[in-house]
């Protein structure tokens, strides 16, 4: 009689180990069907396991997806993306030096944030995870701003109350960045539902890592966006790593994340992450699908995560050196610019000419966030403010400490 055993998923290569990424179901570009808006979801549990590709490997845009963009749209995301990594290069090296305390890249997955921020409204509300920073690229607000909180010096955004990279905007519409995993999706699935209600006419997206759909929150938001049809989208992006563990680990060994959806009634995508033009259709797609009433949609984001998980990581721990330059569906940046250039609308010596200009402007960000301070160089915050805030009438003990703080810093 044989008896049963526990099954431990397990990564296809370790360090030292060929990359093998056999266990990804690619499909061909074009290949997906693209259905109309307020198709049942029983009719699409195709597009599920199917993966949304436009972008083929002779560059060209194809298939049904094809949103066909003005190639001036595409530059302009282009420019977004190459801005963002520019931004994330030099902090990364800021860090390693020794100028901020923590960093996280979102090297190879540009194109999730990017491409999906600029398929949104600039009225729709946004609750990312701590690497879409590109939806502040794209929104328009400044590279000091960010830096300055990473510095946490007088113009921090957070009062020097948060983990670096922990941004929010409220004039951006884009919520707070928080620390413990998949708050932000029943966050965004309230905010929408409360929009509904209001009978306002705008949707909210919310963005996690597969490793975090293994959380509660997850199963809690699924179910509110389902059974209120609330005018959300979730996005799940597989980078294929939670830090250090395989996605295996967070169910993503049987079945895909976006398979999720229809088991919960709700309409499911499974996209290129790493191809701009179909994630900004995909996007666009249940967007449109959300502000009509046909409910919410949940997007797995098929990218790789090139870089560590964070400045606090080694990934040639768990995982090989060489397995980014071996992903199958390439770098997000190198596939537009390639697609730009093969309708004539791009050169190599003009990316070349952005990518300097871009450094540049990082690199004179950078000179002026410093000067508001440093971790080490004053200007510094006001430590009052760590009484501020929180409670709209302060009650007397706090009324006491802050006394107490005044007279030490007066006798200083």
């Amino acid at each position: 009689m044989r008896r049963s055993r526990l099954h431990t998923p397990k990564p296809h290569a370790r360090p030292g180990e060929t990359p093998d990424f056999s266990y990804l179901e690619l499909s061909p570009a074009g290949v997906a069907p693209r259905p109309d808006i307020n198709v049942r979801v029983r009719d699409i549990n195709g597009l599920a396991y199917e993966l949304i590709r436009v972008l083929d490997d002779e560059h060209r845009a194809v298939g049904p997806w094809n949103p066909h963009l003005d190639p001036s749209e595409l530059q302009v995301g282009l420019r977004h993306m190459m801005l963002t990594r520019a931004f994330d290069d030099r902090m990364q090296r800021m860090q390693r030096s020794g100028k901020i305390s923590f960093y996280m890249r979102s090297l190879g997955e540009e194109a999730v944030a990017v491409a999906q921020c600029m398929a949104l409204r600039p009225t729709d509300m946004l609750f990312p995870a701590y690497r879409q920073q590109g939806l502040y690229v794209v929104r328009g607000r400044p590279l000091v701003d960010l830096m300055c909180q990473l510095l946490s010096n007088t113009r921090d955004m957070c009062k020097g109350r948060q983990l670096p990279v922990m941004y929010h905007w409220r004039e951006g519409n884009i919520f707070s960045i928080s620390g413990n995993l998949t708050t932000q999706f029943p966050q965004a699935v309230g905010w929408a539902m409360a929009a509904a209600i209001k009978g306002q006419d705008d949707i909210a997206a919310s963005w996690i890592g597969e490793g975090s759909s293994a959380e509660a929150d997850f199963h809690h938001a699924m179910l509110f966006a389902s059974v209120y049809r609330a005018p959300v989208i979730l996005n799940v992006v597989n980078n294929q790593w939670a830090i250090s563990t395989f996605q295996g680990f967070a169910g993503g060994e049987h079945r895909s994340f976006a398979a999720r959806g229809p088991g919960f009634g709700m309409a499911g995508l499974r996209v290129d992450g790493n191809d701009f033009l179909a994630v900004y259709a995909a996007t666009q797609w249940a967007a449109e699908r959300a502000r009509m009433g046909a409910g919410a949609t949940i997007m797995e984001l098929v990218t790789y995560r090139a870089a560590a998980h964070s400045t606090s990581d080694d990934p040639s721990r768990y995982r090989p050196k060489d397995d980014y330059d071996r992903w199958p569906l390439g770098d997000p940046v190198e596939r537009l610019k390639n697609h730009l250039i093969a309708i004539g609308e791009w050169s190599e010596d003009r990316h070349a000419a952005l990518a300097a200009e871009l450094d540049e402007h990082v690199t004179q960000s950078w000179r002026q966030a410093v000067t508001y301070g440093t971790l080490t160089e004053p200007p510094r915050l006001d430590p009052h403010l760590m009484f501020a805030d929180v409670f709209k009438h302060m009650p007397e003990h706090l009324k006491k400490q802050e006394a107490q703080l005044h007279a030490e810093l007066a006798g200083e």
